[in-house]
């Protein structure tokens, strides 16, 4: 059933292959999308009502919280801004085009506008104190992490929807259109280009590019491939499939890796639109295991577990090793969940209603919570601190009880 479809210049959609896919992207999506088969009405599931925790546990106190807003800006596109958190440097972003400094404690030491809407960011470089953002116009900015002051633009074949990685003097950005771009940390001049296969339908989004090594990027794409660059001249090593779309339409074959891949201790994990959730020994460069799960999400992992959240609000567990399910919690079905993380010895996951839910690791029951405002889409966690923002504009950063 396709509920809705947007074309554009990259031709993106949105839309489910199955009852629970079709309710998760919906919720996520359903403003970002134009055009949709009148009179089909989708069958859409309440969320669950949270349940009373019978004695919680003190995991997180709050740091700071802040409203950067977003006017004029749908609080219903998918579009996951982060946190910029580097020591003692804190860059936030509005999607209304306001970029905030703040020192570790909260207090705000810069603001600026960039005269656009905010589509991907922040990343942050501690060494050279340069905070990059990208516009909705396809322009990518670096400003001093510091004091604010912009130090360049440059104008990109397209939208960025993902924060950038930096790395060995790189800033890599991956463009809506299909092109991983390599720019100077410096000067923001383009040094490398890598393009890749752009289906005709894809979820609105992309998986921020990561390191697979010190000297190697990965960038998962729409069309459910992961690849691996050189970061310093953008030469391809190689490309793995992991999203299997399969069906008789191009909306059935839908296969993205949206979600960011995780790479711990010689392991590679990462999971698709599509329902494939795949680990490999990087090592052997065999395949550990491939399980059935459908995420938009990045994973989380610990020395046991990789843990996934699904399309339709499930938390599960795996054994790293193996793939084996150890724990899955439908506690919060339907609530259109965050990535999870961990922190401490809890796994965090968000929701739609601005609530933190900590799960006990080894049981999959949840044993804290903390409540902030607006829906949130990502989750980080930097040593101690987990950070948060909401579609609303709302930035909360929590720490470990002691």
């Amino acid at each position: 059933m396709i509920q809705a479809i947007r074309f554009n210049k990259t031709i993106k959609a949105k839309t489910m292959r199955s009852t629970a896919m079709h309710v998760a992207v919906i919720a996520v999506m359903a403003t970002a999308v134009i055009g949709c088969n009148r009179g089909i009405k989708p069958v859409v599931n309440d969320p669950v009502k949270l349940v009373q925790i019978v004695q919680p546990v003190s995991v997180l106190q709050p740091v700071f919280s802040t409203d950067l807003g977003n006017k004029n800006v749908s609080k219903k596109d998918p579009l996951t801004l982060q946190v910029g958190y580097a020591n003692s440097q804190i860059v936030t972003a509005s999607r209304g085009g306001d970029l905030v400094g703040f020192d570790k404690a909260g207090q705000r030491l810069w603001s600026v506008n960039v005269g656009d809407q905010i589509t991907g960011g922040v990343a942050i470089d501690e060494l050279s104190q340069t905070a990059i953002i990208s516009t909705r116009g396809g322009l990518v900015m670096a400003f001093d992490s510091v004091t604010g002051a912009k130090r360049w633009q440059q104008q990109l074949t397209g939208s960025v929807l993902t924060p950038a990685l930096i790395s060995n003097n790189r800033v890599i950005l991956s463009v809506n259109d299909g092109f991983l771009h390599g720019l100077s940390l410096q000067t923001g001049q383009s040094v490398w280009q890598f393009a890749t296969q752009v289906p005709a339908i894809s979820v609105r989004g992309s998986a921020a590019p990561t390191l697979l090594d010190a000297k190697t990027a990965l960038l998962a794409t729409a069309d459910g491939r992961l690849h691996a660059i050189t970061v310093d001249n953008g030469l391809p090593l190689w490309s793995r499939r992991v999203g299997v779309g399969t069906g008789s339409s191009e909306v059935e074959r839908m296969s993205d890796v949206d979600g960011m891949p995780i790479v711990d201790n010689n392991q590679l994990f990462a999971i698709s639109y599509s329902g494939q959730l795949l680990g490999i020994d990087l090592a052997s460069r065999q395949v550990m295991f491939v399980n059935e799960l459908a995420s938009l999400k990045a994973l989380a992992v610990n020395n046991q577990q990789v843990v996934a959240t699904s399309l339709d609000g499930k938390v599960v567990a795996y054994n790293r090793s193996n793939g084996a399910v150890l724990w899955e919690s439908e506690e919060l079905a339907y609530r259109h969940l965050t990535n999870p993380v961990m922190i401490g010895n809890y796994i965090a996951v968000g929701d739609f209603d601005g609530v933190v839910h900590l799960f006990d690791p080894a049981t999959g029951k949840i044993v804290s919570r903390v409540q902030t405002k607006g829906a949130l889409t990502n989750l980080q966690v930097q040593g101690s601190r987990l950070m948060t923002q909401s579609t609303s504009g709302q930035v909360a950063i929590w720490q470990l009880a002691r």
